[in-house]
């Protein structure tokens, strides 16, 4: 690597003990530094970001996504910027890929990695999940998080260019089993809603369209089936989780009129 050109991870975490040594381990020793923000861990999580020299901060009042990731920017000094999710690992052709770039590339371009997400214990192939191309590695003074409470994405700033990294995979373990899938989107739904009551309105039937529209775009558009049994196990779930979602929002919607 460069040693004029700078290489930082930028993460936020809370009680992330399953799957946060082997994501550092995959990143230590070649970046500069390795930035955490946590919003309240009690397992063990600081004391393995520890282990791997990590910068830790804490900031326990929930900002949301964006912000919170904003706030993790703020904190480092590299030039390039590399996020990284607790439950995600660079693969060693992905590595080689960002060490060529932090080398070869002008301060002036965001890089999409493709991230191969495994869920139940098996990596998902279609069902509108492969390829998943997301921005991950800019430069720190022209990029930053949007403010959005969730689904968050980089604002790209003028005059800079998106490029995709041809070479490599970002390795994701979400869901490990349902009670885990449950638990995680709960507070997606939520903060989605949270995010958009009073600006977007809703209705059993808009729920209903939204939710099947759902199911047939994962299954049957984006070859869900090709997945197996996972692939329906998925498409049921995001169906239902978007019936939930427009239905909490009409149900607030509700309850606002009815005071």
């Amino acid at each position: 690597m460069n040693t004029e050109t700078t290489l930082g991870v930028l993460m936020i975490v809370k009680n992330e003990e399953k799957h946060l040594a082997k994501c550092l381990e995959s990143v230590f020793g070649w970046v500069n530094e390795i930035v955490i923000v946590d919003s309240g861990s009690t397992d063990s999580t600081l004391d393995i970001a520890d282990k791997y020299q990590a910068t830790v901060y804490q900031n326990l009042d929930w900002p949301g996504f964006g912000r919170q990731r904003q706030l993790a920017q703020s904190y480092m000094s590299s030039d390039w910027v590399l996020v990284l999710d607790a439950d995600e690992c660079i693969s060693p052709e992905l590595k080689a890929s960002i060490q060529h770039i932090i080398l070869n590339s002008d301060l002036d371009i965001c890089y999409e990695v493709n991230r191969l997400t495994k869920a139940f214990g098996k990596y998902i192939h279609y069902s509108g999940w492969s390829p998943d191309w997301i921005v991950r590695l800019y430069p720190r003074e022209k990029v930053a998080y949007n403010d959005a409470l969730v689904h968050e994405k980089v604002v790209v700033g003028e005059g800079v260019r998106i490029k995709k990294i041809s070479e490599g995979i970002l390795y994701h373990d979400t869901y490990e089993n349902l009670h885990h899938y449950i638990n995680k989107t709960t507070g997606y739904l939520k903060a989605w809603t949270d995010q958009r009551e009073g600006k977007k309105k809703s209705g059993l039937g808009t729920a209903l369209l939204h939710a099947i529209a759902c199911f047939v775009k994962m299954y049957f558009i984006k070859r869900g089936f090709l997945d197996g049994k996972h692939g329906f196990i998925l498409a049921w779930l995001g169906m239902h989780s978007t019936f939930v979602k427009y239905i909490d929002l009409w149900l607030r919607e509700q309850t606002e009129r009815d005071k």
